[in-house]
Formats: C-alpha cells, structure tokens, sequence
C-alpha cells in the first residue's frame, strides 16, 4: 500500500478567485462617475494610475506594514538618547508613493477646479490598501493652510512640505528634499478640551508671531512622532497659542522633544501615536497668541475632511470584498449574491457605501471653491455633520460585510479584521461624535447664513416626497430650540441622510436613490438588510460588485 495516497483528501473549490492585482479604481463605478461630476475628470488618468497601485504593491505593502509595527527606540547602542521610531520599509513604501503623487499636496500645488476631489479620490483608494500611513499625509496636507497665517514661517517649511520627495532621514529641515508634519494637542487633564491643556510657552526673545518660543509640558496624543514638526497648542501671558515645533533646532542638534513611549491602539497599527514631554523645546509661533484656536481651526477642518474620505474607503474597500466573495461563493447550490437575502444585505451596505463618498466629494467640491459663501458655508457646516455620520457607519457597516464572508472574513489573512479595528479611530480622530454635534449646533447658531445655506442645498426634494417631507420636519427641528443639545445627534443624523438623499436624486441613478431614501427616510430596518419591498436590490449589487472575475 502506498501510505501517502490519501495525504491529498480534497480539491479547493467553490472559493472566490483572487483580488490581488485589482486597480480599485476600474472595479468602482461610483468612485468614477462621482469623481467626474464634481469636477475629477481631467485627474482620471492620474486617478486610474493609483488605483492600480493601491490594489498592487500597496494592498500588499499594507499587510506587511501591520504586521511589523513601528518599533519605539530611545537610545542608541551607545547610551545617547535619540527618540527614534523604526518602520519596516512597507511603510516608507506606502508614504513615498503617497507623497510621489500628490496626496499631501495636489491642491496646494496645483490649485485648479476639481483639485480636492481628485486628491481626495486618490486619498480614497490609498486608504483601502492601508489606512495607518493617512495620519502624517493628512496632516501635511491639512497644515499649509496655517501656517499660510504665518508667512516667513511658511516660506521656510512649505517648499519641503509640497515637495514630491519622500525624505525620511531624520536631520534638520535644511538638508531635506521633503517634510512630513504631525500635530500634538491632546493632553491628559483635557483631552478634547484643549483650553485646559498646560503646555507654556517662554518666548526666547521679544515674542509675538513669527518669534521662537520655549515650550514646557506634555502631550498624552502625538501622531505621528517621526515627522519633521509638529503644530501645537501652548499657553502664553494671552492665553492659548498656535506653534510649530521642529524635531531639529536651526543649529541641526537635536530638539528637547521626548518621546514616553508609543501607543498601543485598537487598530492603525501601522502608524506610530505617542506620548510626547517638551522641555525647553524651540517652537515658533504661528498666527495671533491667545487666538490658538481660530488659527489651528482650518488645518482641523481639512483633517476632519479626511476621516470622511477615510472612513468611506474603508467601508468600500469591506465591500469590494463582501461583494465579490457573494459573487462566487455557492451555498445550496447558488451563488449567494443571487440569493434575496444576500442580496437585500449588499444592496443595503452599496447604498451606505456610495452614499458616504457622495456626501465626502461634494465636500470635496466646497473645499475647491471656498471663495464661493455658499460653498464656505456649506463646508463649514458639513465638515462637522459629515465626519459624524459617515464615522459613526464605517463600524457597523463593515462588521456586516465581513459577516457577509462568514469565517473568511473573520481570519486574519482576509484584510476585514484590519479594516474592522481601524473603522473607530476616525469617530474619535479630531473631536468625538458629541464634539462634531456640538459643532453643528455652533455653526448653524453662532454663523450667520449658514441654517439658510443648508436650506437652500437640500432645496424642496428635487421632486421627491418623501425627501420634502423630512426637509419640512427637519425645519421644524430647528424652529423648536428647546433641548437642542440634548437633540444634537438626531439633528446631525437627519442633516446627512437629507444631504445624502439629495446628493444621489441629483445624480440620477434611480435605483441607488431610491433604495436609499425608502430605507433611510421611511421604513428602514435596524440593521443592514432590512430593505423594504420593491427596492431593486440587483441593480444595486451589481453596481458595486467587482467585474471580469
């Protein structure tokens, strides 16, 4: 008897053929056709090219990324404090192609038309492969409009900031061909509440803005602590104040930037979060002191944009997965994406899904036309409701879709898990779900014009009741100012589902907008795959499930 002629006890079957290789872009129809209405489509090529590599060699360097995690080393061989972290090259591969194309900078260096929504589309496929390295690039795109505020400061930095070179050499902003920035904020005492944090700032000569300033504290979140600066926050004789903080002081020694250690995190293990004492060290000051805040506001903003951006990639990428799976999976003899059930589960998760880069690149549009007030306004409003909502969905949503999988989805070779634990971070990221709200109700109060620009965005319905209706309610919401703190989510909440509605009425596809307001504005179940009767679920499902596999 041959003892090895029953080691081969079966023949793999009935498993889904592999996505490794797949350009995102080309096996996302909503990505193109929303990219092109608000004003992408002369990006398209440029678009293409990085969703080909987001689903190569970034999907593959992802992986690698999270598996080796950043590695916190205080000292070198020889005893002298140095306050590294180590990345494993996937990283670096992931930030250079990142910042090679633009990411932190297209609209900055090439401000035209449609320049934000290109940035954040690419933003958008980059964060399917890896979600960790969107800290630092976020960062350095969202800080140029600050320092702007400060033009000396900014002469200097955003040369390297805007360069297309990857420079991760840590040495003196002098000798670099590229700059990445951090921010850090967070204190123990006071978490979101900066105006309680105790950092003080010395002024090393006259003072004032522009002038180079000594900074004594702590902060309890530093992200990203291997970039080249850092914008902070830090008391002075007039209150809370704006400064940049160098890792290097202009002599190339060293800054008296420590690091504690690093964070141990739910998720986004690939980038490193710290906890960071500054003692003496040199930070200049960036914009009015005591008005640290209004100055460090627009860089928040442009970051809360991108955890809308984030939090919509990571909820396609769940779904580019749970889609194709169901399209070759066969249980009972049919394929699970031509089963009701199934399919009334991934029609709901490609309408959540669509909606949230909907919602994201019309933000995308207001962000390329601020010198417009409607569109200041809107942003101003919207960046609040949109961080929210599309935040609070990313979790749920992409525990279905790996539910979707079964137990594929649930081991660790299947990147679900990955996009699982990262979906949180962006609800806290930059101001909890009750700060965003809170926000709202600040915009819409204390702004003036801004309840009317909503308003006039939502319009009468485009020709819809149902969405008339929850226009009319929603004005009703606000005419009542009893409890409105208390009521501050469901206000929010209604805002983005009014928004969403409209959005996709307006681009036409009646299928898509009319699953989504059934189910969102009338009779919607509490969980995914509660659709009402009628919605037509395969034209959904096939509108966002991979094709030529």
């Amino acid at each position: 008897m041959n003892l090895h002629q029953y080691a081969e006890t079966h023949e793999v079957t009935n498993q889904p053929p592999s996505l490794d290789g797949t350009n995102l872009y080309r096996i996302d129809l909503p990505l193109q056709e929303w990219a092109r209405r608000f004003g992408a489509g002369w990006a398209e090529s440029r678009i293409e090219a990085y969703g080909a590599l987001a689903g190569g060699p970034l999907m593959e360097a992802g992986f690698l990324a999270n598996q080796n995690k950043p590695v916190f080393v205080s000292h070198d061989r020889y005893g002298h404090r140095q306050d590294l972290v180590e990345f494993h090259p996937a990283y670096h591969e992931l930030m250079r192609t990142a910042v090679e194309h633009g990411l932190p900078s297209l609209p900055w260096t090439d401000p035209q038309d449609g320049a934000h929504v290109a940035r954040a589309a690419m933003t958008y496929l980059h964060s399917q492969a890896e979600a960790g390295t969107g800290c630092p690039l976020t960062m350095t795109f969202a800080c140029v409009p600050t320092l702007r505020l400060q033009s000396d400061i900014a002469d200097q930095w955003l040369p390297s900031i805007l360069s297309s070179h990857y420079d991760p050499r840590n040495i003196g902003i002098a000798h670099k061909t590229g700059a990445t920035i951090g921010m850090a904020m967070t204190e123990k005492q006071g978490g979101t509440d900066v105006r309680a944090n105790t950092t003080r700032a010395y002024p090393v000569g006259a003072g004032g803005p522009g002038q180079p300033y000594e900074l004594v504290g702590h902060k309890w979140f530093c992200s990203a602590p291997m970039c080249d600066a850092f914008l902070t926050l830090a008391q002075t004789d007039k209150g809370l104040t704006c400064f940049l903080l160098p890792r290097h002081r202009p002599d190339d020694s060293r800054n008296q930037f420590y690091i504690q250690r690093l964070k141990n995190k739910l998720g986004n293990c690939s980038n490193a979060s710290s906890e960071v004492e500054f003692r003496g060290a040199l930070a200049w000051m960036i914009g009015e002191e005591g008005r640290g805040v209004p100055t460090i506001i627009e860089m928040v903003a442009m970051t809360r944009f991108d955890c809308m951006v984030g939090s919509s990639a990571l909820m396609r990428q769940a779904l580019t997965q749970a889609s194709h799976h169901c399209a070759h999976r066969l249980v009972g003899g049919r394929l699970l994406s031509e089963q009701p059930l199934m399919q009334n589960v991934l029609a709901d998760l490609a309408l959540e899904s669509e909606a949230a880069l909907a919602l994201s690149l019309r933000m995308g549009r207001a962000l390329d036309r601020l010198g417009d007030e409607h569109e200041a306004k809107f942003a101003r409003l919207v960046t609040a409701v949109g961080k929210y909502w599309i935040c609070k969905r990313a979790p749920a949503m992409i525990n279905e879709a790996a539910e979707c999988m079964g137990g594929a989805g649930y081991v660790e070779d299947s990147i679900l898990p990955r996009l699982y634990r990262e979906a949180p971070v962006n609800s806290t990221w930059e101001g909890s779900g009750n700060v965003q709200c809170l926000d709202v109700l600040r915009s819409l109060s204390k702004e003036p014009g801004v309840l009317e620009v909503l308003f006039s965005e939502l319009g009468d319905g485009h020709g819809d009741k149902r969405l008339a209706r929850h226009i009319e309610q929603l004005k009703r919401a606000f005419s009542d100012t009893d409890d409105i703190q208390y009521r501050a989510r469901q206000l929010t909440e209604d805002i983005a589902l009014a928004l969403q509605a409209k959005l996709l009425l307006e681009a036409g596809n009646a299928e898509v907008s009319d699953g989504f307001i059934a189910s969102r504005l009338e009779t919607g179940g509490r969980v995914y795959g509660t659709l009402p009767r009628g919605v037509k679920v395969e034209a959904i499902v096939a509108r966002s499930t991979p094709q030529g596999f």
